[in-house]
């Protein structure tokens, strides 16, 4: 006749209900002498990520090495990649954004052009080694309408508007 081996639900309640009878001194106690032996319970270990994660000034590895770059050919900032500190990233990210907006009109305004939208998203992460939320990049978006007189097109275009709007502003005290 074979062993019947299941699920026991009262298997570790006895660990489980000694540690809840356990004083805060005992407690203490074994906390001291695990940490003299180097052994860090789960929720030392998470305790400690909550004070990584709340204190401002403290950064992970992953958040140290963390480099922005910017991977277009315009002529902006970030085209070596570079580490900024997490308290400016947002701001630097935005600034940056602001430049290739700012291309968009110069490049509009040097070839009879017409910046008819310019979005900027910004784009946030979460780290996987501390958990925080950071900026990790942004988007440019810009539409630009080029006005071609030469273009058939376009004078049949003007043509029709002078048409159009002829007679439409007449100055009734002439």
């Amino acid at each position: 006749m074979g062993m019947n081996i299941g699920f026991n639900p009262l298997v570790g309640a006895s660990d489980y209900l000694s540690e809840l009878n356990k004083t805060p001194y005992q407690k203490d106690l074994e906390k001291k002498q695990r940490e003299a032996m180097g052994i860090k319970s789960p929720a030392d270990e998470v305790q400690e990520k909550i004070k990584k994660r709340c204190d401002p000034t403290c950064e992970c590895e992953t958040c140290k090495r963390r480099k922005y770059v910017d991977g277009s050919d315009e002529m902006v900032s970030f085209k070596s990649a570079q580490h900024i500190p997490q308290a400016a990233v947002a701001t630097r990210v935005r600034a940056h954004e602001q430049e290739h907006v700012s291309n968009a009109y110069k490049k509009a305004a040097q070839d009879n052009g017409k910046v008819l939208q310019a979005s900027v998203a910004i784009h946030t992460a979460i780290c996987p080694e501390c958990g925080r939320t950071y900026v990790s990049g942004g988007t440019t978006t810009t539409r630009i309408a080029y006005y071609n007189e030469e273009n058939p097109y376009q004078k049949d275009l003007k043509l029709q508007d002078s048409t159009k709007y002829a007679g439409m502003n007449v100055d009734k005290n002439a």
